[in-house]
């Protein structure tokens, strides 16, 4: 009988052990996403929604104007997207990690 409850309580360590394991993991993903995302955003996604409200109320924009904003967004998009890559990476590893 003290061999099973000996067992059980190994066990028992063991998961507990994983699960705090697993929690550290998930804080550890969570403090570099947090950390990494607000300069992320400052230097990818602003940039590319500064100026929409103007669109939003209605200004209207020359042909110009349009093909400079999309070379603008795909340049942005170049400049930006292993970064981008990067937080999608961090985000999978947090939801696998919470799993």
């Amino acid at each position: 009988m003290r061999k099973i409850a000996l067992s059980h309580f190994v066990l028992w360590t063991l998961t507990l052990a994983d699960c705090q394991s697993k929690s550290a993991k998930v804080n550890q993903w969570q403090d570099q996403y947090n950390a990494e995302y607000p300069a992320y955003a400052k230097e990818c996604i602003d940039p590319v929604t500064a100026g929409s409200s103007e669109l939003l109320k209605g200004a209207k924009l020359t042909p110009d104007q349009i093909a400079a904003l999309a070379a603008k967004k795909k340049e942005g998009v170049a400049r930006c997207k292993p970064e981008a890559d990067r937080l999608a990476q961090i985000q999978k590893e947090i939801i696998a990690a919470q799993q």
